[in-house]
């Protein structure tokens, strides 16, 4: 996939945010994390995956 617009990089790094606030806010949520607003870390880890995979896999291939 070639991106080549700052809309289509925003995109994906929105989409991986809300992949983090589901995926491991509810991980969190379900060890009973809840003091560290687990759906804030759940976005800033998605963000931040979101961000080293787009980064990363062009290099790949």
């Amino acid at each position: 996939m070639v991106i080549d617009n700052d809309f289509e990089l925003v995109y994906l790094v929105v989409a991986f945010a809300f992949l983090g606030v589901i995926l491991f806010g509810s991980l969190l949520i379900t060890l009973h994390l809840d003091r560290w607003h687990p759906k804030l870390i759940g976005a800033l880890v998605g963000a931040l995956l979101g961000v080293v995979l787009i980064e990363t896999v062009p290099m790949f291939t």
